[in-house]
């Protein structure tokens, strides 16, 4: 082979593999640091500074781990994905004026865990869901938020939202906000063993949702403890082994101006809250199994089936 000859199928050679070469492929776990840098690849050498640099290198599906503790930074998250903060909520996002992570994107599954969101008395809402599939909240702490602490406020009929093992307190806000923007299928919301304190109102549940709130204590807050209110469709709150205590306004507040807001309560203590136990207008309904304990409210009202101890 001539020299000119090999030069040439040299040059095929490279362009063949430069053209054949893939993008950069994501990862589907990604790590960030507290001394981590936006610019590496978020290997597990290699760390990612904040979330917001690590997602554009996880692929959906994927997994975003925090090695040690540190403030990661406000995120959007718009593709399936799941963050963990690791064992004892190191991973932190600290905001102000912002809301902490925005979930938005059509058909997603999303989990956040051992996560801690500050506000610090500015942050608009801690977890604000815009539109996903599914999304679970697990083991973490909300607080300093001024709208809410999680606002459910999807755009896809049917969504689910699932709230474990996590505290939301110290929110001027509502702790827990559920007014999803889609007609259609109900937005479905389990909360199990939350601690829901010192917000403004604890719960509120609205147009077009059936929250299950299972093991919650909503104590300490400033508003009502939960509202359901509706405009011009069902809106639904259950309460089991739980307990709604010492809240500044009502336990319970329904209200409407169309639709129909329902609550049905078992094995739940409504104790000594400043408003009623329970405001209930004429087109709302709070059932019972019988197996509650209403007592020391500023009125007790009591709906059928309840017992109150005194």
């Amino acid at each position: 082979m001539n020299r000119t000859t090999l030069s040439a199928f040299l040059l095929a050679l490279l362009s063949a593999v430069l053209l054949g070469a893939p993008a950069e492929a994501q990862a589907t776990r990604t790590w960030v640091s507290g001394v981590g840098n936006d610019a590496n690849p978020c290997s597990r050498t290699a760390p990612c500074k904040t979330f917001a640099g690590a997602i554009s290198k996880t692929a959906a599906g994927g997994e975003i781990d925090a090695l040690d503790p540190g403030g990661f930074g406000a995120v959007t998250i718009t593709k399936s994905l799941t963050i963990d903060g690791g064992a004892g909520q190191v991973a932190s996002v600290l905001v102000s004026g912002t809301a902490g992570i925005v979930v938005s994107g059509a058909g997603i599954v999303v989990t956040l865990r051992n996560l801690g969101l500050q506000g610090i008395g500015t942050g608009t809402t801690g977890i604000n869901i815009l539109n996903a599939a599914r999304v679970s909240v697990q083991n973490c702490d909300i607080q300093g938020f001024i709208t809410s602490g999680i606002a459910f406020a999807s755009s896809a009929a049917g969504s689910k939202l699932t709230v474990t093992d996590t505290g939301i307190h110290n929110n001027t806000g509502t702790g827990i906000s559920m007014a999803p923007a889609a007609s259609g299928a109900f937005g479905l919301v389990a909360l199990d063993n939350v601690r829901i304190s010192q917000n403004g109102t604890g719960v509120s549940v609205s147009n077009n949702v059936k929250a299950t709130a299972t093991r919650a204590i909503i104590a300490n807050n400033t508003g009502a403890g939960a509202t359901v209110s509706t405009t011009t469709a069902l809106a639904v709150l259950d309460l089991d082994a739980s307990s709604v205590s010492n809240n500044s306004g009502n336990g319970l507040t329904l209200s409407l101006t169309g639709g129909h807001p329902i609550v049905r309560l078992s094995n739940t203590s409504v104790w000594a809250n400043v408003g009623n136990s329970m405001a209930i207008p004429v087109g709302g309904n709070v059932f019972s199994y019988g197996t509650n304990r209403i007592n020391d409210n500023g009125t007790d009202t009591l709906p059928d089936g309840s017992s109150a101890l005194h």
